[in-house]
């Protein structure tokens, strides 16, 4: 995966979970029913983080070409983006779960 198309996916993937939980908090329903829902898709999103981490570390070993070493540093950048966002995520659902 290129440093582009990494970042760009990172990009995409905050983007995707700001307007869903922002959709969700800006729609007219109950407040229990709403936190319900953010806490479902947000638990969602946690999941697929868990396992861009897991396919990111698995890929990690399978690098053997000449640009090793560039590859090791994309994943190492990727890996911490998404390890910052899954605590972003656990850190909203915490919040929506002590209301």
């Amino acid at each position: 995966m290129s440093n582009n198309s990494s970042n760009s996916f990172l990009a995409f993937l905050i983007g995707s979970i700001t307007g869903a939980v922002l959709g969700i908090l800006f729609a007219p329903d109950k407040g229990i029913n709403t936190r319900d829902r953010l806490s479902y898709r947000l638990d969602k999103y946690k999941g697929k983080l868990e396992e861009i981490v897991e396919d990111l570390v698995e890929g990690k070993d399978k690098v053997e070409s000449e640009a090793k070493q560039e590859g090791e540093k994309i994943i190492s950048d990727a890996k911490e983006k998404a390890e910052r966002l899954l605590d972003d995520v656990n850190g909203l659902l915490n919040q929506i779960q002590s209301k």
